[in-house]
């Protein structure tokens, strides 16, 4: 059964209401310096071996005008990061193996914890975003009772959940071998992920 998120989100794209759309979405991306984080194999969780979580603080400028979901998927698709949802980030520790995701807060605040149990913690706020290479580990400790968040994914790579032990085997093959996105999720070509990516091969 579809949540009051997932029915605004119908009504917005069918509408245009509360959406900058596409063409303008970029606007809304504000110029942050990325905060890059690297983690080391837990033994349960990977991480990546190479390439680091980047956070940009404060890096979609949020407005009454739009609906701030909206901005932040369409900012997000126009730089090729799409199968958008709105959500909140599960409460226990999972990592992708086989693609990089993209989370954008939309609303409230969150204490996230990045790496896997020995990782770190941030506390994520609306207009954040944070961009997780495979493997990265991730998992909400507590957060606000509005904590909206936005993920989305590159077009290479396919979705997966790892949680156990016995998903580390694959995952140890597969996620080295899922390639750099082709645009950051919020500056587009160019952007810090693309060229801190490719920095860290």
């Amino acid at each position: 059964m579809p949540n009051l998120e997932d029915l605004k989100e119908c009504a917005e794209r069918a509408t245009g209401i509360r959406r900058p759309g596409k063409g303008e979405a970029c606007d809304f991306a504000r110029a942050r310096k990325p905060h890059a984080v690297r983690f080391k194999d837990d033994g349960l969780v990977p991480n990546h071996p190479r390439w680091p979580l980047i956070i940009y603080r404060g890096a979609v400028e949020l407005d009454d005008r739009h609906d701030p979901a909206a901005v932040i998927e369409d900012l997000f698709e126009a730089n090729g990061w799409g199968d958008t949802w709105r959500d909140g980030i599960y409460d226990y520790v999972h990592y992708h193996s086989r693609i990089h995701e993209v989370l954008g807060i939309a609303r409230g605040k969150g204490r996230v914890r990045f790496g896997g149990k020995k990782g770190r913690i941030f506390t994520l706020k609306a207009g954040d975003v944070a961009v997780l290479p495979a493997g990265t580990g991730h998992q909400c400790l507590s957060a606000s009772d509005d904590f909206l968040v936005i993920g989305a994914y590159p077009p290479a790579g396919t979705y997966d959940e790892c949680t156990t032990i016995q998903d580390r085997p694959r995952a140890l093959k597969t996620i080295p071998k899922v390639a750099s996105p082709r645009k950051d999720p919020v500056y587009g070509t160019g952007g810090p992920v693309s060229r801190l990516w490719k920095k860290a091969r």
